[in-house]
């Protein structure tokens, strides 16, 4: 249960000071979602600049330069890859021949390991299932619709992916994980996080002037939008729209043995796949629910939240 946020300032009327502000504002909403690591990637003279640190985002300074006018960013909930190697947190940084690209991902995939062997992909350091999304990326040596796509569409698992390119071009890609976009038009200023919750609470914290339009992005869009604030939507094909992790499981011949005792411990096994802490799940059991109802809570990250949320407030956990 990692967390993506950002901005595209196309406008340049957003002071430097405000940008920054936006960007810790987002960054401390969006550990509510994950707490071990927190990164940002943003453009400085043409080249991609990535920061990140194993640590919360309210214990980390995160800085870009005043004239900078896009950033992405991420805080993660670990799943694998200890985030103790930095080199496992993202935004992770991808080169193509004519570009450099920031890239990080908010889900779980499951069949890194088979497309690195099938395509022959160089092995890495990094033990992170997602950077196989750069190494695609890599593998076509652009950084377009078209690359992008094969990627969104060679990988299985849960998924949404920001790509910034070093031109300033912002890419949302949205597999079945949320992502909420919002649009300034007055300002020339796009906003980006996993959640309504995480922007509305940053934007509590940063009041900006204007009307904002949410921006509808759809499962299987790959949202584009350059240097200029010029907006285009493409799409890819989901290979498995009702992709469940069980399959995640089950390609380590791991079996989840449903309707009984051992449905639960099977639970409290996988929950870290979905970005879920073991004590969540944990409470919820204890307070009567149910194993199926569990896992239907598990296949929506924001109703699981919201449950959890509430009985803890309700039984002052």
């Amino acid at each position: 249960m990692c967390a993506i946020f950002g901005f595209l300032d196309y406008g340049k009327k957003v002071s430097a000071n405000t940008r920054k502000r936006l960007i810790r504002a987002l960054s401390v909403a969006a550990e509510s979602r994950g707490t071990d690591a927190t990164g940002i990637s943003y453009v400085k003279s043409g080249n991609i600049v990535t920061f990140k640190k194993a640590k919360p985002a309210h214990k980390v300074k995160l800085y870009f330069p005043r004239n900078t006018t896009a950033v992405i960013g991420h805080t993660r909930f670990t799943t694998q890859g200890s985030e103790k190697h930095n080199y496992n947190n993202h935004p992770f940084n991808g080169t193509t021949t004519d570009h450099t690209f920031a890239l990080a991902h908010n889900g779980v995939l499951y069949n890194d390991r088979e497309l690195r062997w099938g395509k022959h992909l160089p092995d890495t350091a990094i033990e992170t299932d997602s950077y196989i999304a750069v190494q695609l990326i890599e593998r076509e040596n652009i950084v377009d619709g078209n690359s992008i796509k094969a990627m969104a569409e060679a990988v299985q698992g849960s998924f949404v992916f920001t790509i910034l390119r070093d031109d300033n071009t912002l890419f949302l890609v949205k597999g079945d994980n949320p992502i909420t976009l919002l649009h300034y038009p007055e300002l020339g200023l796009y906003i980006y996080a996993s959640t309504t919750a995480i922007l509305t609470a940053a934007l509590k914290a940063v009041k900006l002037a204007g009307k904002r339009v949410e921006v509808p992005v759809y499962d299987g869009d790959i949202i584009c939008i350059d240097s200029d604030g010029k907006l285009s939507v493409s799409t890819f094909e989901q290979r498995y729209q009702d992709i469940h992790y069980r399959n995640w499981y089950s390609w380590y011949d791991y079996e989840l043995d449903a309707g009984d005792e051992g449905y639960a411990n099977d639970l409290l096994l996988i929950c870290g796949c979905y970005g879920v802490a073991r004590e969540d799940v944990e409470l919820l059991l204890e307070l009567g629910y149910t194993a199926d109802e569990i896992e239907e809570l598990l296949l929506d990250h924001d109703l699981f939240e919201q449950t959890v949320n509430e009985e803890k407030t309700r039984y002052h956990r």
